[in-house]
């Protein structure tokens, strides 16, 4: 098996999706049978913008549409996360150790019921707001730390 430490880090862009009370999106991914909720995040492509990814990801997994968010902040470096040792070698066909993620806080600014999960590539079988200070709690262990990390970043721009 290759050594972890010697596989590259993931690029990938996160979304802190907040609604107009200051709650922050958060949904349960359809391929996996861990408890914990995950912000929007994926992978971003050759040639493309961080923030391009993330719009572009927001509407991949939650149908939210451009015109319905509005850019708040940007994390001023990115983060990284490395996989459990379980998951080395499954995850991303083995090709990384984890992801290193840009991160950008955006206001939802539409109704509730513009997001829609029914996408062409589900990746959450459920959504709801939460409370930001819950999300280290929710997510699945080796992202709590993480997830830490994003609302330290974005703190002068939370409730």
């Amino acid at each position: 098996m290759t050594d972890p430490a010697a596989l590259p880090y993931r690029p990938c862009a996160g979304i802190l999706l907040v609604n107009r009370a200051g709650r922050v999106f958060v949904g349960q991914r359809i391929d996996t049978t861990q408890a914990g909720w995950q912000m929007p995040q994926g992978g971003i492509d050759p040639g493309e913008e961080p923030r391009t990814a993330a719009i572009r990801e927001l509407g991949e997994e939650t149908g939210i549409t451009p015109d319905l968010i509005e850019l708040v902040a940007e994390a001023p470096e990115p983060l990284t996360y490395d996989l459990p040792p379980e998951l080395i070698g499954k995850a991303w066909k083995g090709r990384y150790r984890g992801q290193r993620q840009w991160w950008f806080l955006f206001r939802f600014t539409g109704a509730d019921a513009r997001i829609d999960l029914a996408t062409p590539h589900p990746e959450f079988r459920a959504w709801r707001w939460a409370d930001p200070a819950e999300l280290p709690g929710l997510a699945v262990p080796f992202k709590r730390q993480l997830y830490a990390d994003v609302l330290a970043a974005f703190a002068g721009h939370l409730p």
